[in-house]
């Protein structure tokens, strides 16, 4: 499966703009048609190509930059999504920041509700984006303006993303075990417990044996779901939802793994290569409390940095997070890190 995670500011349209790509409203909460935002993730198909492609719809909210982060952490491309007729704003530059921390290197940008917009003004926003971008990992990416409520584009954009699921991806399942991180936890009347998120490593099957980290409870595969159907087996890359043996609900939340056996291993102290995110004013301290996020889980840390006493906007150097509960991490894994307040995007790695 290749996945596609949406970025950008609040009102932008992303939500609308999925609902035309793939004819599914991925708001689907009443807490977010009565207020008419994104506040959990959201997701929806495109299973008449080759291999799959899915679309993870994130929330737009500053409050809600932890549940994007989520959604992002897997995507194998972004589609940043920016209004005509508001422009560049500022969660568009934390969303951006953040994909260029993960290391999302693949990318669109979707110019919406450009029926709102003279060609005057969409030429200068085609402008100010690409200054934005240059830089980054998505740097020299497509823009389109495209409208949901004309369709205009539409149909442009949707080639460009059929494009770039064809691309060759690294194998991730070749002699690596299984790992999942987990986004949401609920019960199936009938079913019990079952758990979605994207698989980073490894293959999954119905009837293996499983850890639940970081608890290290061992559950069973019960059923097998990705792009909204049964399916036997699920590999690196695919969403999917595991319905499993051995646990309550209660006993599962965001932000942790479901593993192979003998995978687990949880640790408070992990070593990671820092950068700080060009954007930040006063660079991050040695000891400074921070808050942590890697795969789909966030909590504070306390950042050690090694040999120095302070990363300034743009260096790079070796840091020890040191986690207020277990963390389980291999090396490779991306993590970003926001002030201690969650009020800011300051470094990844």
């Amino acid at each position: 499966m290749f996945l596609i995670a949406t970025a950008g500011h609040i009102d932008h349209g992303k939500t609308a703009l999925i609902r035309a790509l793939t004819g599914t409203e991925t708001d689907r909460l009443p807490q977010e048609k009565a207020r008419g935002i994104s506040i959990d993730l959201g997701f929806a198909y495109w299973t008449d190509v080759a291999g799959t492609v899915g679309f993870v719809d994130v929330p737009g909210h500053e409050r809600f930059i932890p549940t994007m982060l989520s959604g992002a952490g897997a995507a194998d491309f972004a589609l940043l999504v920016v209004a005509a007729d508001d422009g560049i704003m500022p969660q568009t530059l934390e969303h951006l920041d953040i994909l260029d921390l993960l290391g999302v290197r693949q990318g669109a940008v979707a110019l919406t509700k450009s029926d709102l917009a003279n060609p005057e003004r969409i030429a200068s926003l085609d402008c100010e984006i690409t200054r934005t971008l240059a830089g980054t990992a998505l740097g020299g990416s497509p823009i389109l303006p495209v409208s949901a409520a004309t369709g205009v584009g539409i149909d442009a954009l949707a080639r460009l993303l059929r494009q770039a699921a064809t691309r060759p991806r690294l194998d991730r399942e070749a002699g690596l075990g299984f790992r999942l991180a987990i986004d949401k936890a609920f019960t199936v009347p009938g079913a019990g417990t079952v758990v979605s998120g994207a698989i980073r490593d490894g293959a999954v099957a119905v009837g293996d044996e499983l850890i639940l980290a970081p608890s290290g409870e061992t559950v069973r595969v019960r059923g097998l779901q990705a792009a909204g159907r049964q399916v036997p087996r699920a590999v690196a890359g695919d969403r999917c939802a595991i319905n499993l043996r051995g646990v309550a609900l209660d006993q599962v939340r965001r932000g942790d793994w479901l593993l192979a056996p003998g995978q687990l291993c949880a640790s408070q102290r992990l070593t990671v290569d820092l950068r700080i995110s060009g954007t930040v004013a006063n660079g991050i301290r040695h000891n400074s409390q921070m808050h942590l996020h890697i795969g789909t889980a966030d909590m504070p840390c306390r950042v050690l940095l090694h040999g120095r006493s302070t990363l300034t906007a743009g260096e790079s150097g070796v840091a020890h997070l040191v986690t207020a509960r277990p963390v389980c991490a291999v090396a490779g894994d991306a993590v970003v890190l926001r002030d201690a307040a969650a009020r800011q995007t300051l470094a990844g790695g």
